[in-house]
């Protein structure tokens, strides 16, 4: 009899076991934001609501390429991704599960999500913003000349413009963002003009083109907002005395406004826990969450009103600046015809 109890009880914790395991919450997380700071923002989560996060992170690309060897497998439920070309082909690529909620369509403006699939459905959100704007010499440039994206191109801006690779998907998010102002035709004139005016070949990352205007070596240069953002703030005095020999010009804020970029997130298409990942989105665009993407890692938040306590932007803008309305969908689509036009006029 007691061999007999013995087996039942066994047999009894076993199932017990069982029944709490398939009870925990997790979600899978595939990241390609690298920003120390996250770390609290998803410890919040989970202590907000018992779901445990399993994160996997790499590189835009990286992630696109795991996402697809796994295929159906894939235990993925999250993808954060940055920059809005990135999240366009991830849902080309079909790797998205398009959703619907409330909470995301109302705190994300529409021209920062993707458009709407047939059946109402939505594949991916901006969650976070960067501003894409002008770093100038204040000693030799004056802020007139360089407050446009347009007059980056014009002749008085000759020998002065550094910038990263065309390439690379912030200035391609540009490029598509003014190819929807100007039209195909003008926005290649003015990508030659950008090269004619450069003052070296492309090349290093934003925060190298900040240092190269501090130094004298260009004039002016393009940068996100959030690579300044850290040098205002940093502790390091050679690097604030980088942010404080440049100049910010926030452009078009007279026309169309300021190009803004996104990261955003979505659901896997083959997500396991698709209710844990929509929770995981919604929480993304609280307050506190969006306070943390901004007075963390100096992004601007895509929820509208929120007061910054962030000093560097603040100090920028008063936190406040006119930006585009240019559906992001949009600027992603352009990139192949963007690059064709970066082939023709020698924009490496």
């Amino acid at each position: 009899m007691r061999r007999i109890l013995t087996a039942l009880s066994l047999a009894s914790l076993s199932l017990l076991g069982s029944s709490l395991h398939a009870q925990e919450q997790v979600l899978n997380l595939y990241s390609a934001r690298h920003y120390p700071t996250d770390e609290a923002l998803y410890a919040d989560f989970t202590k907000a609501t018992g779901i445990k996060i399993n994160r996997v992170d790499s590189d835009d690309a990286g992630i696109v390429t795991r996402l697809k060897a796994e295929g159906s497998a894939s235990p993925a439920d999250v993808i954060l991704l940055v920059d809005a070309a990135r999240l366009w082909k991830g849902e080309v690529d079909g790797l998205f599960l398009p959703i619907r909620s409330k909470v995301l369509e109302t705190a994300v403006p529409k021209q920062l999500h993707a458009k709407p699939t047939d059946d109402g459905g939505i594949a991916w959100f901006g969650l976070s913003t960067r501003a894409r704007v002008v770093v100038y010499d204040k000693l030799k440039v004056k802020k007139q000349d360089v407050d446009t994206y347009e007059k980056l191109a014009d002749p008085i801006n000759k020998g002065r413009f550094c910038v990263r690779s065309g390439s690379h998907p912030y200035n391609l998010s540009l490029f598509g963002a003014m190819t929807e102002h100007l039209g195909p035709v003008q926005t290649e004139a003015w990508l030659k003009g950008l090269v004619n005016n450069m003052a070296r070949a492309p090349q290093g990352g934003d925060t190298d083109q900040i240092k190269a205007v501090a130094s004298g070596e260009c004039g002016v240069a393009l940068t996100n907002t959030y690579y300044l953002a850290r040098l205002m703030r940093s502790s390091n005095p050679a690097e604030k005395a980088v942010a404080e020999r440049v100049g910010v010009v926030f452009p078009n804020q007279q026309s169309w406004g300021t190009h803004v970029n996104v990261a955003g997130g979505a659901v896997a298409r083959h997500s396991k826990n698709a209710t844990n990942a929509v929770k995981f989105l919604e929480y993304l665009v609280s307050p506190a969450a969006q306070n943390h993407f901004a007075n963390g890692n100096n992004e601007w938040p895509v929820v509208q009103g929120l007061k910054l306590d962030n000093p560097a932007l603040n100090a920028m803008t008063a936190g406040n600046f006119k930006s585009e309305l240019v559906p992001i969908s949009a600027v992603g689509m352009n990139q192949i015809k963007v690059q064709q036009m970066l082939d023709r006029v020698g924009f490496k």
